[in-house]
């Protein structure tokens, strides 16, 4: 089933308005009383409703059941009413919140309206709230910024005058009617002051002989006295003002590197009136070259008091710097965030890194490079003031101990936010506007029940929401109490809410027992069971003759009972988990879930698991236990009865029968109407037209053999009346003979084309053979050495003639 709450205002119901599936657990949770708001064991009404937002107090006076402890007029909405308490006699009390102050925010454009006074200018709504908190329940609220169009600008220049930034000086003196020009496109209400600072005065800052202490800067150099911090002027809206002022100064020196101007800041910060703050957007310019000494450094120079936070501007001039530490990050971090000032730090290239670190620490800060000589000042202060204007970050004063808030933004075109936890909103122009959604959250009531004040507001703005808290700690019905009254055991407590309130010294349910009786024989008899020695089980103390159970380390294990007899972790476990995590453990006995069962509810009810492929359970040869087949037939096995390696299969168990049934054939071809009327048999044409496997039976496609070695296609399934159904195809598929002519035929043509095949390699190998001897009888005659024409034994013929008359004369 299903269950609606309902919530009606003021009304008792905790569901917010949402349909609650409703389950065997959760009934048994609120039947026995499962939620939170009983183990807080709450004696009186305001102590329940400070157990939970969902806890409630049953006022009706007789309510608790013979030997119930006080303590059980408080538990859950639901259980208390399942327990027969009526809803009028139910103390439920809601927190609320109500709007004392919800001015609508300024809409006003440059040039339109006459000049308005700061003070009645609002960029926030709401700006006062009342929250009624109950423990554990939050209330939300909207609040809406919106940027104000021409909203008035005060802005302090703080400078650097070590000797380094002596070109810088003179770019700054005509900075007033300057950046007044370039501001009066922003707003029609602007001022501007200025102030200096060096090093403190002390060793080893600055050389303090005389000579150094007149003219601090070598050579020919003419510079002023050193000094820490100076208020050169107030703010003003008179730019020439500026110009002449500043005009007169001169650069300073010091000896080390990093300069004084964190006690700068703090002076500037906190000297509103000597400086001349208004509650307005507030800009501190602060320009130098040089790094930062901060909170330690001071005991180079024998300092060891920490800053006070404080001002102490004389003559315009700090006068405790050689008395106090420099301030810490974090302290100037609080003050210019209490005086809502917005800081710019302009600086040199070489220490942008170290002033972006910074920047990191000091919300609504930004870092601008400032030229070698501060010639880009001007372009400088405009675009880090258009920076931090779009830029929206709420934060809220310190909060009580107990209460917690949380932010959930809206910003531009209802997109939301992801920065700083929900409390940012970025890139706002003039005229936009940009909503916060704000839970607060009170945790515990405080000790004296005494109204709370916080306070949320815009970095950097001074308009702000204050918000008080009013804690709802006590039940209305406790107005109502009888102090002394003599349904509580003689006058010993006050009754209230249905139950009483013992005075010191007493307790009891009815305030019958003072402390000195707790022990007594008499009151153990009552907490002992029949024909048993132990009190309370052993499992708790006996106090007025009733028995208070044990707390246990872990809050979710419980005794109970009218002796402590029972309790929720001792019964039998399976898989490690009490009642197998199927069931719910009272009075050390299980009581299972829907489709569980056993003494550790580890036996499961579910059949789904023994369901077998053809919709039977345990294939109807077994039975299911526990979610396991327990199978019947020795033959078959597995999880769902339907292994079994001797069986035939589906289909060669009914091949015969549907063999038989539709063609008249085969080995039951005599028997048939007595062994295989099992079954209803449909015929189909082809193989297409039998049953898919989408069907919601089980279905075996089947292709067999028969007589004639003809294929013939069946298929098989069980209907939910576990019938067999069969179909078949009515022409079987029978195998053809084979044609002779074209086997002789292409016998007779193989063996003539290997013949001409072996006939043609025979050719071609003695072709190749009479090549290569060709080629051998070539290549021998090439190369004899003797020629035919010149036989070596060959000698031609010699005639010699005598003339046998010479004498060699």
């Amino acid at each position: 089933g299903r269950w609606q709450g309902r919530q009606e205002e003021g009304g008792e119901e905790g569901w917010a308005g949402q349909l609650i599936p409703i389950t065997y657990e959760v009934c048994l949770y609120f039947v026995i009383g499962g939620s939170d708001c009983i183990k807080k064991n709450a004696k009186s009404c305001g102590e329940c409703i400070q157990a939970g937002p969902n806890c409630g107090w049953c006022k009706k006076t007789d309510f608790l059941q013979e030997g119930e402890p006080t303590s059980a007029r408080c538990d859950d909405l639901a259980a208390l009413k399942s327990k027969g308490c009526p809803p009028d006699d139910i103390e439920n009390p809601r927190g609320s919140q109500a709007v004392n102050k919800d001015k609508e925010v300024t809409n006003r454009r440059k040039g339109t309206a006459e000049k308005l006074d700061p003070e009645d200018i609002t960029q926030i709504q709401p700006q006062q709230l009342v929250l009624k908190l109950r423990t554990g329940e939050p209330q939300t609220f909207s609040l809406k910024f919106k940027r104000a169009e021409d909203y008035p600008i005060d802005l302090y220049y703080l400078m650097d005058l070590s000797y380094s930034m002596k070109d810088d000086l003179e770019n700054v003196k005509s900075l007033g009617t300057a950046l007044m020009t370039e501001m009066e496109k922003i707003t029609s209400d602007f001022r501007i002051g200025f102030g200096s600072f060096v090093e403190k005065t002390v060793m080893p800052y600055i050389s303090t002989t005389p000579a150094k202490l007149r003219n601090p800067c070598t050579g020919d150099q003419n510079c002023t006295t050193p000094f820490s911090y100076r208020n050169v002027l107030n703010l003003t809206s008179e730019g020439n003002r500026f110009n002449e002022l500043v005009g007169a100064q001169q650069i300073s020196g010091n000896l080390d590197s990093p300069e004084g101007g964190f006690d700068a800041i703090m002076q500037v910060a906190v000297c509103g009136k000597q400086i001349g703050w208004r509650n307005v957007t507030r800009l501190l310019v602060f320009s130098t070259d040089a790094g930062f000494h901060f909170a330690g450094d001071g005991k180079l120079g024998g300092i060891v008091l920490p800053n006070d936070g404080r001002c102490h501007l004389e003559n315009n001039l700090y006068a405790m710097s050689h008395y106090y530490d420099y301030p810490s990050i974090a302290h100037l971090v609080q003050k210019l965030s209490e005086n809502n000032i917005q800081t710019i730090f302009a600086v040199t290239e070489e220490f942008q890194a170290v002033y972006k670190e910074l920047k990191n620490l000091i919300p609504k800060s930004a870092v601008g490079t400032l030229s070698a000589n501060s010639s880009n000042v001007i372009q400088l202060i405009i675009d880090a003031y258009n920076s931090l204007s779009s830029e929206v970050i709420l934060e809220n004063s310190k909060l009580p101990k107990g209460v917690t808030i949380n932010y959930k933004s809206y910003c531009k075109n209802g997109v939301n936010g992801t920065g700083e936890n929900g409390r940012k909103c970025s890139n706002i122009s003039i005229g936009d506007e940009v909503k916060f959604e704000i839970s607060v959250t009170a945790n515990e009531c405080p000790k004296k029940g005494q109204n709370e004040t916080i306070k949320i507001k815009p970095l950097g703005f001074t308009e702000e929401v204050e918000i008080n808290l009013q804690f709802i700690c006590e039940c209305q019905c406790q107005n109502e109490g009888e102090a002394n009254s003599p349904d509580c055991h003689e006058g010993n407590g006050t009754f209230e809410c249905g139950a009483c309130r013992c005075n010191e010294g007493r307790i009891g349910r009815l305030c019958e027992c003072s402390t000195d009786e707790v022990n007594s024989e008499d009151m153990d008899a009552y907490c002992r069971r029949e024909n048993s020695t132990e009190i309370c089980s052993n499992n708790g103390e006996c106090i007025c003759g009733q028995c208070v159970c044990k707390k246990r380390e872990n809050t979710n294990e419980v005794y109970s009972g009218k002796y402590c007899e029972c309790d929720n972790f001792n019964c039998d476990r399976s898989n490690g988990l009490i009642c197998g995590g199927n069931g719910i453990c009272k009075c050390r006995v299980c009581e299972c879930y829907p489709n569980y069962t056993g003494s550790a509810c580890d036996c499961s009810l579910d059949t789904s698991t023994c369901m077998a492929s053809n919709g039977q359970i345990c294939n109807g040869r077994g039975t299911c236990e526990c979610g396991t087949c327990n199978c019947t037939d020795p033959k078959f096995q597995g999880p769902t009865c339907e292994m079994c390696q001797t069986c035939l299969g589906v289909c060669a168990e009914h091949k015969d029968c549907v063999q038989c049934k539709a063609f008249r054939k085969g080995e039951k071809k005599e028997t048939c109407s007595q062994e295989c009327s099992y079954f209803n048999m449909t015929l189909v044409e082809s193989r297409d037209k039998l049953p898919q496997p989408n069907q919601p039976d089980p279905l075996s496609h089947c292709k067999e053999k028969d007589v004639d070695d003809c294929w013939f296609y069946f298929t098989y399934s069980v209907n939910s009346n576990n019938e067999p159904i069969v179909h078949v195809v009515d022409t079987p598929e029978c195998p053809t003979g084979p044609d002779i002519i074209p086997i002789v035929a292409g016998v007779v043509a193989g063996i003539v084309l290997i013949g001409l095949a072996l006939l043609l390699i025979w050719k071609l190998l003695m072709i190749i053979h009479d090549r290569r001897e060709f080629a051998k009888f070539e290549k021998e005659k090439m190369n004899a050495k003797w020629d035919t024409g010149e036989n070596p034994i060959y000698k031609s013929a010699v005639t010699t003639v005598v003339n046998p008359k010479y004498e060699g004369k």
